[in-house]
């Protein structure tokens, strides 16, 4: 897809990967819809690169529907959708507050769905494409992450699916499988990282990878490519991972 033009919403822009994101596709010449909580970080982030600020807060009901239609109102259609505004939390699932999980599948899944079945008949109709950033945590899932692993196996379920559906010929899915990457998202989910490895990869790596799956269409992207491997390993020896995963960590 031609990314010169065309007019891309951005979730979660307010920092780490959606903000490079923004930076990244404004240098391409896309119109971009910066949606994020934080309006002072918007602000700075629309003033550095020309996109528009969308003040969203997409945990709460109805904000992913109210966000749609206020960028449409903007340019009239959408091109491209990316789905990457994430919450997490981490520690024993028994301890976690009932309002942390709620959030959690709210914001990492249910708004994605919201924002793809607004978006998407426009996009049948003059082509476009959507992204939905995941996890690979929502692949493999993750000791003491139970909810947010969860919420991002429903998203990577939601973004492959639709792929099968075809439905839309001229509208591209690419799900995106990134591991630890550098942003403020490990502070704010109550714990930080601490391994040594993997080590956390810049979230403009990121970033690049997204637009370049967008402009070439791709289905998949793993980030680093590696973590393909110990997919495959629970795939094809599932018992032989969980003795590795139990192990390793």
């Amino acid at each position: 897809m031609r990314l010169t033009g065309s007019v891309v919403l951005v979730t979660g822009a307010s920092s780490g990967i959606g903000a490079a994101l923004v930076r990244r596709l404004t240098r391409a010449g896309s119109h971009v819809l910066a949606a994020g909580r934080d309006p002072d970080r918007l602000d700075r982030l629309a003033t550095e690169t020309g996109a528009i600020p969308l003040r969203a807060d997409l945990a709460l009901p109805g904000a992913a529907r109210k966000l749609a239609e206020r960028a449409m109102d903007r340019h009239g259609r959408v091109d491209v959708l990316v789905n990457n505004a994430g919450v997490g939390w981490a520690g024993p699932f028994g301890s976690m507050p009932t309002e942390r999980a709620e959030e959690m599948l709210a914001v990492n899944l249910r708004a994605p769905v919201e924002l793809t079945r607004a978006l998407l008949p426009g996009m049948c109709h003059h082509g476009g494409h959507l992204v939905f950033v995941g996890s690979i945590a929502g692949r493999l899932g993750v000791a003491e992450e139970a909810v947010y692993a969860a919420s991002k196996a429903g998203l990577d379920a939601f973004a492959r699916s639709l792929h099968l559906e075809s439905a839309c010929p001229r509208v591209g899915v690419t799900v995106v499988v990134p591991g630890v990457v550098q942003t403020a998202f490990f502070a704010r989910r109550g714990r930080p990282y601490h391994r040594d490895r993997p080590r956390p990869i810049p979230a403009d790596r990121v970033a690049e990878a997204v637009t370049d799956a967008i402009a070439r269409n791709r289905a998949e992207v793993y980030l680093p490519a590696w973590l393909r491997v110990p997919v495959a390993v629970q795939g094809l020896l599932p018992a032989v991972y969980r003795r590795l995963a139990s192990r390793f960590g």
